[in-house]
């Protein structure tokens, strides 16, 4: 037997027009339909359905504790409690077969990026300000739109859409979503078709969404912090996931509060952009990607450039904007000090620059030191 509780998950979808809605939803992002017809899926589909239910024994209270969802509106739970069962319910509860895609952008250039400093809350270089108006741009012409077809002509349009914003409670995520316009849009209720007036982009700050706190170390560069905590940085460099900095955290504690966040984007249906942080872009990332955890530490989340995630049944689609170039953002060169890269990938990189490969940086400039 598992030593573990056991809980049954059934979904029970018996209305048409959702059925429809799900087979044309796998048909897209199915790897065994891949390629194939859609008059030629589709009865393929329904095909398999037949077959299971004429073997599919419903779930009762003889199987003890289980989640049974009606059409992703009706939820039964039974006999289900305890912590971590309650939070799966909690889970389940919030999610939903609309597709959905929402976007990640760190803040625009900070004066810390630019000393190559960690923390802190300083405000945005020229550099970090130009992107800022770029990332407005985008934000209405793309996160805001959406593209629909008109059933007399067949011709494709793009009209507004409602869509969330989200940046943490920092200066620079707030500077970086300044020039992002607030329109009211009128849009429609998805259950019921009611007409309502929606705030376009009407932004919310969540504390959750800070960056790692850094501790004593918070407002140093990582050369500094070699200098001065050399035990601290050796023990960094060695498990990056686990390593909580002195009076500061780890980014294990930021999985632990980023936990409502990931909640709120598996809930809500419409577009989110999320103005954050490197380390916590990169946690959000590898969830949705199903990355191993420690492999986050490592995800590359250049500044600059917006991440476009559409997660689906099988997995997350990616797709990157770049806003603001290398070119454009750097004016000149500067000798920013040494990153949090692991041994391995630093002692790569120094032999690369004595055999007078690659540039003169000792890091990305698209992507600086950071948590």
């Amino acid at each position: 037997k598992l030593k573990c509780k056991i809980i049954v998950l059934e979904s029970v979808v018996d209305k048409e027009e959702v059925i429809e809605q799900n087979i044309r939803y796998i048909k897209r992002n199915a790897p065994d339909y891949e390629g194939r017809d859609d008059k030629e899926a589709m009865a393929d589909f329904h095909k398999r359905r037949e077959m299971y239910m004429n073997v599919y024994e419903p779930v009762d209270e003889s199987d003890g504790s289980h989640i049974k969802i009606i059409n992703n509106q009706t939820f039964v739970v039974h006999n289900t409690g305890g912590y971590l069962p309650q939070k799966v319910v909690h889970f389940v509860m919030n999610l939903h077969s609309h597709p959905r895609v929402f976007y990640l952008s760190r803040h625009g250039q900070s004066e810390y990026n630019l000393l190559g400093k960690i923390g802190g809350d300083a405000g945005l270089t020229d550099a970090g300000l130009e992107y800022a108006r770029r990332l407005a741009v985008f934000a209405n012409d793309v996160v805001g739109k959406q593209v629909v077809k008109d059933e007399e002509t067949g011709e494709e349009k793009k009209v507004p859409c409602p869509a969330r914003l989200w940046t943490s409670t920092l200066r620079r995520t707030k500077e970086t979503a300044q020039f992002i316009k607030k329109e009211v849009i009128t849009t429609q209720k998805s259950d019921n078709g009611e007409e309502l007036e929606w705030i376009q982009f009407q932004g919310r700050t969540r504390r959750n969404l800070d960056e790692l706190y850094a501790g004593v170390c918070d407002g140093l560069t990582y050369a500094e912090i070699a200098e001065k905590f050399p035990e601290e940085f050796q023990r960094r460099q060695e498990d990056k996931l686990t390593y909580r900095y002195p009076r500061g955290e780890s980014y294990m504690d930021v999985t632990l509060r980023l936990e409502t966040i990931v909640l709120d984007i598996e809930r809500t249906r419409e577009p989110i952009l999320i103005v954050g942080h490197q380390g916590i872009h990169r946690l959000l990332y590898a969830y949705f990607m199903g990355l191993p955890r420690d492999q986050a530490p490592f995800v590359s989340i250049p500044l600059n450039t917006v991440i476009e995630l559409t997660p689906h049944a099988y997995g997350c689609d990616e797709k990157r904007y770049v806003l603001l170039s290398k070119e454009e953002l750097l004016k000149d060169g500067q000798d920013e000090p040494v990153t949090s890269m692991p041994m391995k990938e630093k002692a790569e990189s120094t032999q690369k620059k004595a055999s007078g490969e690659g540039k003169t940086y000792d890091f990305d400039p698209m992507n600086p030191p950071s948590f």
